[in-house]
């Protein structure tokens, strides 16, 4: 079951784990390249802040970027600041976010996000999880994807295999961690091809953190995936 209050909880608990680690940056450290391909650690943490302000939107019913250029463009004019002005928007962004998802409110509700996804309000704070853990390795700044807590890669693995579950362009894969647990995904052309690893790699490899090469695949080559 989806637990809004405690993926809030765990939010706030990923963002402080992200803020102490921002904190121990400079200046220099903050426009060096990060680990996504063309982007700062500026680029990453504005991306971070202006995400928390899109879902507020989503939550009081409004667009959740004005445009997708709009969108670019925030990013690209926040990402070159002084690390005080970005730990400072970090923080309050994240805290207006929190205290809007804490109002009485129908959690079942849909709620749409970019290019016409909808979902519902109860998975939008596991959402701002994955933005927050996966961004905060991103960073390049000593935290790892061995690092993110047990449940949350599993979790992620499980939001993953089925956002990619009936895709045209992802055969069917079963994944299987080194405990024995166990996925299902894709279901296009091709397969079934069996994907078997560490958590923490399967996780990595369906988002887009990983190659997929330290994993054990049978039944064929793993495909490429179509972007998040």
């Amino acid at each position: 079951m989806i637990d809004p209050q405690r993926d809030l909880a765990s939010v706030r608990e990923a963002t402080e784990r992200l803020l102490t680690a921002v904190a121990s940056l400079d200046n220099a450290r903050l426009a060096a390249p990060s680990r996504l391909p063309g982007w700062s650690r500026g680029h990453v943490l504005a991306h971070l802040s202006r995400n928390a302000d899109a879902l507020v939107n989503v939550l009081e019913g409004r667009p959740m970027y004005e445009s997708a250029t709009a969108r670019e463009k925030d990013i690209e004019r926040d990402s070159g600041r002084q690390l005080d002005i970005q730990l400072a928007d970090l923080h309050d962004s994240d805290a207006l976010l929190r205290a809007v998802a804490g109002l009485p409110a129908d959690w079942n509700r849909t709620v749409e996000l970019r290019n016409g996804v909808t979902d519902t309000a109860a998975r939008l704070p596991f959402r701002r999880l994955v933005e927050v853990e996966l961004h905060h390795v991103d960073l390049d700044a000593g935290y790892e994807l061995t690092d993110l807590p047990e449940e949350f890669v599993r979790r992620e693995i499980g939001f993953l295999a089925e956002r990619f579950r009936h895709h045209p362009d992802v055969p069917s894969i079963g994944l299987i961690t080194s405990d024995g647990r166990t996925w299902t995904t894709g279901g296009g052309e091709g397969g079934p091809l069996r994907a078997e690893g560490p958590a923490w790699e399967l996780m990595g490899w369906l988002a887009g953190r990983r190659d997929g090469a330290a994993l054990t695949v049978s039944g064929g080559k793993l495909p490429t995936l179509p972007p998040l």
